[in-house]
Order: C-alpha cells, then structure tokens, then sequence
C-alpha cells in the first residue's frame, strides 16, 4: 500500500497541480490511515471496510479537532476515488461516510458602548478625520462588508432621502437606509474632504486615499485597526461592525427578516446566527434578575 501512496502523491502532483504544503499534509495524514490499517491486519485493498475507517475516524476524534479530522477525512477519500478511478479496486469504503459537522461559532459582537467609544475616535477636522468618521459611521450604521463600502460610488448615496444602494455578493444589488449619524457624517465628508481628496479630478468612488483613488480594503482595514487602537481595543475588524450592527437591530425588536434584507442575505439561516446571540444575552439577563433562575446554594 505504501506503493499506492507514493502513486497517489505523484498524480496528485502532475496531474492536480497539487502544492507542495498538500502533498506534505496528504502523505502525512495518509501515512497514518495506512499505519492504522496495518495495524488492523488489513493486507488488501478489498478487505478494508466501512466499519475500518468509522473506527479510524473514532481515534482521531479523541485526539484532533473536527477542523483537523475533516481535512484528514478528505484526504482519505481522495486517495480511495484515486484508487477506484484507476481500476485498482472497486472497494469504495468512504461512500458514505461524512464528515463532522463543523459547530457554528457565535459571531463576536460589540455592546453599544464599545461602538461608540470607536465612533467617537475621529473627532478632529482634518480632511481625513472627516473621512474616517464617515467610513466608520457607515460600516455600523448600513451594516456594510468592507468591499461593499469601498467599492461604493458617489452616485450610490441618496443624501435626500437617506438611502446607500450597495451591491453585495454575487453582484447582488439592495438598497440601505442611513441613519442620522451616518448621513451628517456623509454629507460632511462629501462636502468637505472628498473634494480635497480628489482635487481637480472627478472621481467615480465615493471614498477616497491620500492619492484621489479609490480606497481599498486594506487601506479601510488599517483605518479601522488605527481607531481600534486609539479607543484601547483589540482585534476589531471591519466584518466586527456588520456583525454589531444586526445583533444590536435584533436586540431592539428589528424583525429577522428585515435584518435579512438589510444585510443582504440570501439565506435567512445566514442571519438566524444573530438572534443565538441575542438569546445568550437574554439567557443571562435572566439568569441574573429572575428568582425563579437563581441556583440553590448547597
């Protein structure tokens, strides 16, 4: 079976175009499938069963992550695809098994507090401290991805009656209401910086670098980490505001289907993330005030 492997290595090399960090995971994880199997007694590809690899599955949980275990799954089933492809064998174990199902990690969000103290960081009147604000006022307040709001272009702000019109994944187009904060700190920065920024150019983008482009996401990142660090806090990202801003929509009694709109999702699973989160926060508002929540103290 060893044989098998080096086989398997080769054609996912010159035939997959495989990187050298794949061939290395590959050849390391199935090393120690084929070592398993050795150790089971298992001397042809024929006699290797389903109830083999649950088994071997069974081990790896107890000692790596399901992260860890499905990559390890996958490389599994490729080999053996490869081996049936081939016309090595027509023993497919893997057929139906599945990998572990990867449990969804709450979103981390930040409490109304925090997002003001970060709001409130670029407080001067400095071309780009202009800017800055309404960059940081928009990710909170519209709920935007990063590359949503850089790839927003003036003509997509509706300052007269509130509205941003951003396109999201898949080039999906929906229409966003400004807050009041938002759009004062809009209509300044378009007033004032935005000129300034593209000096005597005219500029399709909204926002604008210290060159008159339009502003990346790295760029916009870095503006984010910089106020981030200003008001004492850390790892804040952009996506931190999105996630803040539907929790704190529902927290307030927003509908989930209107949060769903709002965020431009296509699937209302995507958003029921959210209200996981709002739950805990419920759990332990309750857990702390009701009398019938209180554990019995031994």
């Amino acid at each position: 079976m060893i044989e098998l492997l080096d086989d398997f290595l080769n054609y996912i090399s010159v035939e997959k175009g495989s990187s050298k960090n794949t061939q290395t995971a590959y050849e390391k994880d199935l090393s120690s499938y084929l070592g398993f199997l050795s150790e089971a007694g298992i001397k042809s590809l024929g006699d290797i069963k389903y109830e083999h690899i649950l088994s071997y599955l069974q081990r790896l949980r107890d000692m790596y992550s399901d992260t860890s275990v499905s990559r390890k799954l996958a490389a599994i089933k490729a080999f053996h695809k490869y081996l049936v492809r081939e016309g090595l064998t027509e023993n497919l174990p893997t057929a139906n098994i599945k990998a572990p199902r990867k449990a969804k990690k709450l979103p981390k969000v930040l409490s109304v507090k925090q997002v003001e103290n970060l709001l409130n960081q670029p407080l001067g009147a400095s071309k780009y401290e202009i800017r800055d604000r309404a960059i940081l006022e928009l990710l909170y307040s519209c709920g935007l991805r990063i590359s949503e709001l850089v790839s927003l272009d003036i003509e997509d702000v509706d300052l007269r009656n509130g509205y941003i019109r951003c396109f999201g994944k898949g080039s999906k187009e929906r229409i966003v209401p400004l807050g009041s904060y938002a759009s004062e700190a809009l209509t300044e920065y378009i007033n004032k910086s935005r000129r300034l920024l593209a000096g005597k150019y005219r500029r399709a983008a909204l926002f604008l670098n210290e060159k008159g482009g339009r502003l990346t996401r790295q760029g916009c990142w870095k503006i984010v980490k910089k106020y981030a660090s200003k008001a004492g806090m850390d790892q804040i990202y952009p996506h931190l505001l999105r996630h803040s801003f539907a929790t704190h929509l529902l927290a307030n009694g927003a509908d989930l289907r209107a949060v769903q709109e709002l965020l431009g999702h296509t699937d209302i699973s995507t958003t029921q993330i959210y209200t996981h989160v709002t739950r805990d926060k419920l759990r332990s508002v309750y857990d702390k005030t009701h009398p019938r929540a209180r554990k019995i103290q031994n």
